[in-house]
């Protein structure tokens, strides 16, 4: 039997794991709109990120270095995950790959070894670091991302840039990139660290307006278009960029979910708007991490 997913289904799984937290409700709607509880079991693994579907490139993969890493950042030991090609005569720019609000999974590892694959030294720091690290429990990241200290997270992200950019075989020229809770955190960063050079954000939260004068990065900004919660502020952002003079490029992909990148969610993720925002994003990391 094939279960029809509703966008009205994808909405619900986007305010349970982005507003409300409550499985309970989300789970009693979802059992509504699928009719019956067998329906909504069925129908929720299809919405839900799989781990089982979060490898496209080998861990293994002879072409790159992996390593877990520590280092301090802020008041804080952070643990992040590091790839890097594995030849070439380097030094190579770095990129930090900022996660959702699921915190640092087997899916944002695989997307550091993809950026890695394209010349790049890839961080991923565990923004959960400070409270223990990012646990197997999804619910339980997204609670514990909820009860972060912002400022505290911030500074930890300026930290993990500061020591990307002074690791060995890094050319000392940084940029980020960061998904949801990552992409709202991204701009956050380019707010505070006037020596980050480019950021991308994936549907993220957008910077407060009256901070903007303050970025010195150039932005790749992606949406989802059928994202109302997020791209509610598009234009206040766009607006406050352009009277600032900050370079940046909006792209929204029309028809497509918040999270569309994430092909570990067979419901949301659009694999021809994964593919031209990788696309897009490769190239401008490439020309704004340039060495001079």
């Amino acid at each position: 039997m094939t279960m029809k997913i509703t966008q009205a289904m994808i909405d619900a799984y986007d305010e349970y794991t982005h507003l409300t937290l409550d499985r309970r409700g989300f789970m009693a709607r979802l059992t509504g709109l699928a009719g019956s509880a067998a329906a909504a079991a069925a129908i929720l693994p299809l919405i839900a990120a799989s781990s089982a579907r979060a490898t496209i490139v080998d861990p293994q993969d002879g072409r790159l270095s992996t390593v877990w890493a520590r280092f301090p950042a802020g008041d804080t030991e952070m643990r992040a995950y590091v790839a890097k090609p594995a030849d070439g005569e380097g030094p190579f720019p770095g990129v930090l790959v900022i996660h959702e609000n699921r915190g640092l999974n087997a899916h944002i590892q695989d997307v550091a070894r993809r950026l890695a694959l394209e010349g790049f030294i890839a961080v991923a720091p565990d923004f959960l670091s400070s409270a223990g690290g990012t646990p197997p429990d999804e619910d339980a990241a997204r609670e514990m991302i909820g009860a972060l200290d912002a400022e505290r997270t911030v500074a930890e992200a300026v930290g993990s840039r500061e020591w990307l950019a002074a690791m060995p075989g890094s050319t000392g020229n940084v940029g980020a990139v960061g998904f949801c809770w990552g992409g709202g955190l991204v701009n956050s960063l380019a707010v505070a660290d006037p020596a980050l050079l480019a950021g991308v954000a994936y549907y993220g939260r957008q910077a407060d307006s009256a901070d903007v004068p303050d970025i010195e990065a150039a932005l790749l900004l992606h949406y989802a278009g059928l994202d109302e919660r997020i791209n509610a502020g598009i234009e206040p952002y766009r607006e406050a960029l352009e009277a600032a003079g900050v370079t940046h490029t909006i792209h929204v992909y029309d028809g497509v979910n918040h999270a569309f990148n994430n092909d570990t969610s067979a419901a949301r993720y659009d694999k021809a708007a994964s593919d031209l925002a990788f696309e897009r994003t490769v190239t401008f990391l490439t020309a704004q991490l340039a060495e001079n």
